[in-house]
């Protein structure tokens, strides 16, 4: 059974369908890539899988359950993690306080007993610590652990949101546009990190991104879209050599 999939999905604004009759799985254990050009839909179909925006029309399947419709905030519970093309962390706090905060949705106790710090919480919250500690170790953010945030150069605060993800414990991440901004040597090594990401993590990824030396490294498969549609579907040498794609892309 596929982790994910998407039945003739939909979304429109003003008249305008930003995503118009999107359909495809995504399999466990797969890094599935969607390229396009810039207003092809990308962001919106992120935003639809995340609840973000309600679907106009379609399914979205998660694990055999329908989320077309399920709450925004259940969405992390349920094992979806996201980032996002605009950083979005708490500036004021240390890099450790937030990947603390990816802990949330694994809480067990309730507010009596948080108050009172007991010991139920005191053994949640060093489980918590315990399991940022090893996505630290795996993002090589030892020596950032203690830094604010406000602080960190661009490339490291990217690497941070992909941890505070992580740390929700997801079975689908959803990755916008992880290389933005970044140079050649960080994009390099986020290749080593989203394979590592794959491989020991067990975790799927799906990916929207514009650097094809990244996509073609990582990706499984790749869905190409344009004005909202699906416009190819398959491994990355195929879309590339699809003439439909090279058209939305250089144009005829």
């Amino acid at each position: 059974m596929s982790l994910l999939t998407l039945d003739d999905v939909s979304v429109g604004f003003g008249g305008i369908k930003a995503v118009a009759g999107v359909g495809f799985t995504v399999d466990r254990g797969e890094v599935f890539s969607v390229i396009g050009p810039n207003g092809a839909g990308k962001t919106s179909l992120f935003n639809l899988i995340s609840r973000i925006y309600d679907a106009d029309d379609g399914h979205i399947v998660f694990e055999g359950r329908d989320i077309t419709h399920e709450r925004p905030h259940r969405i992390a519970a349920l094992g979806i993690a996201r980032t996002f093309q605009n950083i979005n962390l708490f500036e004021n706090g240390s890099v450790l306080e937030n990947l603390m905060l990816g802990r949330h949705r694994h809480d067990r106790t309730n507010l009596v007993q948080q108050v009172l710090f007991t010991p139920a919480v005191h053994r949640e919250k060093r489980a918590d610590r315990a399991k940022v500690e090893e996505i630290i170790e795996l993002l090589e953010l030892e020596k950032y652990r203690d830094s604010r945030i406000d602080g960190l150069a661009y490339g490291v605060r990217k690497i941070v949101e992909i941890g505070r993800a992580l740390a929700t414990a997801p079975k689908l991440l959803l990755l916008d546009e992880p290389s933005s901004g970044l140079n050649t040597e960080e994009t390099n090594d986020l290749t080593f990190l989203i394979e590592d990401i794959k491989e020991d993590l067990g975790i799927t990824v799906l990916m929207i991104e514009h650097d094809m030396g990244l996509v073609s490294a990582v990706s499984d498969r790749v869905l190409v879209m344009n004005a909202g549609r699906v416009l190819a579907l398959g491994s990355v040498a195929g879309v590339q050599a699809d003439p439909d794609v090279v058209a939305a892309f250089l144009g005829e």
